[in-house]
C-alpha cells in the first residue's frame, strides 16, 4: 500500500501541504500505559464532542486532503460513540476517497472492530510487550495497581486474539513499537511473533517524551543503534519494518550515523518515513475543537475550527518560530527533518537548516 502519510509524497512547488487530518475522538482509556504520550489528557468521563457536522465541513475544506486517523485515548470503549461518531467520520473518509487509519488497542470485543473494518485502511496497534507478563507491568504502569496478572491476561490474550482475526479477515494490521529500556533488546522476537499473528508492518519509534513518558529514561543514541542492527539481524524478512520519526538523519556528520542509515537502505522490506507532524497532518480534538501540530507535542493550540480553517492554520505552523529550526529539506536523500520530538531530545539546539544530506552510497 503506499504510504500516502508520508509529507516527502505530498511536498509540492516547494512547500509543505496540508493531506492529512488526525482527530483525537476519544480521551478515554482502559489502559494506564507507563510510556503513554497523551496519558495526561485521559479522563474517566468525557465530556460531548463537537457536533459532526463542524469537523466535517472543516475537512471539506482541506482540497488536497489524502488521509484521515482517528486516535485517542481508545476509539473503541464506547460503543455508542464507535457507532455515532467514529463510524460516520469514517465513511466520510470513504465517500470521498481518503486513506485511514484508526488506533486503537483492541482489548474489546471483536465485533467491534468488525464494525467499522469495512472503512479503515490501517488498524495501528502498540505492541511495546515482551510477553504477558511484560505487558502486565507495562499497561497498568501508571497509576492502576489493582489489576491482577489474571485480568491482565485476559486482555492480552484480546489483543491477540483479535489481531490475528482481523488479519486473517485481509485487514491491515500494524503494530507500533517503541525502543527504550524494555525492549530495545527484544525487538527482533516482538517483530516475529507480530508476523506470526498476521501483522502486514512493524513501526519502530522512539519513545517520546511526553506526558507519562517524560520522565522515563531516554535511550542514548549508540544504544538505539544497537537494536536497530540487531532488530535487522533477528527479524522476520517478510515482515514490512517502517522506522518512523528515526532519530538518525542523512546530514549528520558521524560515520555511525551513516553506517546505521545505509544498514537500513540496504535491508529488504524496511523503509523510513518523514514525521507527518506539521509537515503535511495536523491534529483536531474532537471535544475542544483545538487544532495542535500533534496530539502528544507540548505546543499550545494553534487555532480551533471554531473560528479557523484548517489551511490557515497549517500556514500559522508553518511560520512558528518552533518549528524553524527543523523546517529542512534534503531532496537528494528524500528527507524532510526531524520530529519536533525526536530533534529537541537527542538534538537539544541543533539547527536543522544549516546541515546538508551527505551522498547516498550504495
Amino acid at each position: 500500500m503506499p504510504d500516502l502519510w508520508e509529507p516527502y509524497r505530498t511536498r509540492r512547488e516547494g512547500r509543505h501541504r496540508l493531506t492529512s487530518v488526525e482527530i483525537t475522538v476519544s480521551n478515554w482509556c482502559n489502559l494506564r500505559c507507563r510510556h503513554c504520550a497523551v496519558g495526561d489528557s485521559l479522563v474517566a468521563q468525557e465530556p460531548d464532542r463537537l457536533p459532526l457536522d463542524l469537523i466535517l465541513r472543516r475537512l471539506d475544506e482541506v482540497e488536497g486532503l489524502l488521509t484521515l486517523s482517528l486516535t485517542g485515548g481508545e476509539l473503541s470503549g464506547s460503543l455508542a460513540a464507535l457507532r455515532s461518531f467514529v463510524l460516520p467520520l469514517l465513511q466520510y473518509a470513504g465517500d470521498r476517497g481518503l486513506k485511514t487509519q484508526v488506533n486503537t488497542n483492541l482489548t474489546f470485543e471483536l465485533g467491534r472492530y468488525e464494525l467499522i473494518a469495512p472503512y479503515v485502511d490501517v488498524f495501528h496497534i502498540t505492541w511495546n510487550y515482551r510477553d504477558v507478563e511484560h505487558f502486565h507491568r507495562t499497561v497498568w504502569g501508571h497509576g492502576r495497581q489493582d489489576v491482577s496478572p489474571a485480568a491482565s491476561e485476559v486482555l492480552y490474550t484480546r489483543i491477540v486474539e483479535n489481531a490475528r482475526a482481523l488479519a486473517a479477515q485481509g485487514c491491515f494490521v500494524s503494530a507500533e513499537s517503541m525502543v527504550n529500556r524494555e525492549t530495545a533488546g527484544h525487538l527482533g522476537r516482538m517483530n516475529r511473533f507480530l508476523a506470526e499473528l498476521g501483522c502486514r508492518r512493524h513501526e519502530v519509534h522512539p519513545m517520546y517524551p511526553s506526558d507519562w513518558a517524560a520522565d522515563l529514561p531516554v535511550l542514548p543514541l549508540d544504544e538505539f543503534r544497537e537494536a536497530v542492527r540487531r532488530l535487522l539481524a533477528e527479524r522476520d524478512p517478510d515482515l514490512w519494518v517502517l522506522f518512523g520519526t528515526f532519530p538518525f538523519f542523512p546530514c549528520s556528520p558521524l560515520p555511525e550515523d551513516q553506517e546505521i542509515l545505509a544498514a537500513v537502505r540496504k535491508a529488504p522490506n524496511v523503509t523510513v518515513r518523514n514525521c507527518p507532524d506539521g509537515r503535511n497532518r495536523l491534529n483536531i480534538d474532537a471535544f475542544s475543537g483545538d487544532v495542535r501540530v500533534t496530539d502528544f507535542a507540548a505546543v499550545p493550540p494553534l487555532g480551533n475550527i471554531r473560528a479557523d480553517r484548517l489551511e490557515d492554520v497549517f500556514e500559522r505552523w508553518q511560520r512558528h518560530p518552533r518549528f524553524a529550526p527543523f523546517n529542512c529539506y534534503c531532496p537528494e536523500a528524500g528527507c524532510t527533518g526531524p520530529n519536533l520530538l525526536v530533534a529537541e531530545m537527542y538534538y537539544p539546539g541543533v539547527d536543522f537548516r544549516t546541515r546538508r544530506a551527505a551522498p547516498v552510497t550504495a
